[in-house]
């Protein structure tokens, strides 16, 4: 009998898709996600991220875009799509985004899928996390602050996209 391969580590998509939901309330509004997970319980500004996910080789951006926010947010958002192109975060990840006005309903729920990791690191023992813990509208001047700073170009393109021509 022969020996068989090591299995392979399935590689993981260096692309993801997100939406930028947006409401006017006097100003501009923009809707961010904060991680879950041990790693970022006690971080705030920075880390925020548009509601986002990893797409497959040869799948449709904005309908991952949609998709991950349904599972993330338990929403459906709908409207006129505002392609805001893409940006490349530290990690070397690029990430393709669009905006949609939008709000959350009175009764939200987040409703995100969950993780699991070890933790504590090198104990054995696995334990589950959300992948958004919180989410959160902004006005533009927060949110610039809260974001990832590789997705400011997102709230400068929502911005130039929203202005009077």
């Amino acid at each position: 009998m022969e020996d068989s391969p090591p299995p392979q580590k399935q590689k993981r998509s260096r692309i993801s898709a997100g939406l930028l939901i947006f409401r006017r309330n006097n100003t501009i509004q923009v809707l961010l996600a904060h991680p879950g997970g041990p790693f970022f319980a006690r971080k705030d500004d920075g880390v925020w991220t548009i509601p986002k996910g990893e797409a497959g080789p040869s799948e449709d951006l904005l309908t991952r875009a949609r998709i991950e926010a349904e599972e993330e947010l338990g929403i459906k958002p709908s409207g006129n799509w505002i392609p805001l192109g893409s940006i490349k975060q530290k990690g070397g990840k690029t990430v393709h985004a669009w905006a949609v006005e939008g709000d959350l309903p009175e009764s939200f729920e987040l409703r995100s899928n969950k993780f699991q990791i070890e933790w504590p690191p090198h104990s054995g023992n696995f334990k589950e996390f959300p992948e958004i813990d919180r989410a959160e509208f902004f006005p533009e001047e927060i949110a610039r602050r809260k974001i990832n700073p590789a997705q400011i170009p997102f709230l400068d393109r929502l911005q130039a996209a929203l202005a009077p021509k």
